[in-house]
């Protein structure tokens, strides 16, 4: 990865490319599961219906329809245009920054964010801001990538995360950014 002030328009614009094909790829990649990771990440908010969750780095708005059909208000927001112009989330939409999030403090009940921690300039600074804008007894969910304990499940995981996933995304969609993804986890 570039140096950290480059770092963020290195993300925003792999990010821009890859919009108009990421969930194809995201459920070829996961052979459907992230469908179900999703549901059990906003789930493990444990919120009410009719709370009010932000989605960070919402990309297409994934995470945002699955809060959404659990009776949550979410609101997206994303460093990148290309990713909020591809977005079906089912609410408003900020473009914003995770290390400079324009919300007031303690205004959301929760805050969900799926597979970006890797791609934030400042983790720190990021993890700040999240506790910052979600109010005291609110809930934060993360979801990442993670390589199995098992050593079985852990060889065929790095086969198909580190050979395949690349080789797929780069006949699906941006060759550079699935190349760069296994790095940018480990």
């Amino acid at each position: 990865m570039p140096n950290a002030e480059e770092k963020t328009e290195v993300v925003r614009s792999m990010f821009d490319a890859i919009a108009p094909r990421y969930e194809l790829v995201n459920r070829v990649m996961t052979f459907g599961l992230d469908a179900s990771w999703r549901k059990r990440a906003v789930a493990a908010l444990g919120l009410p219906p009719g709370s009010v969750v932000l989605d960070l780095a919402c990309g297409t708005g994934d995470l945002s329809r699955t809060a959404r059909k659990r009776g949550l208000v979410p609101i997206g927001a994303d460093l990148s245009f290309g990713m909020l112009a591809a977005s079906h989330g089912t609410g408003p939409l900020i473009h914003a920054d995770a290390s400079m999030l324009p919300l007031a403090d303690a205004s959301l009940d929760g805050l969900m964010c799926g597979y970006a921690l890797r791609n934030f300039t400042d983790l720190q600074m990021c993890l700040n801001e999240m506790g910052r804008v979600v109010r005291p007894g609110g809930r934060i969910s993360l979801l990442e990538v993670g390589a199995p304990e098992s050593k079985v499940i852990g060889t065929g995981y790095k086969l198909w995360f580190e050979k395949a996933v690349p080789r797929i995304g780069g006949l699906l969609s941006d060759r550079a950014a699935y190349r760069d993804l296994p790095a940018s986890t480990a």
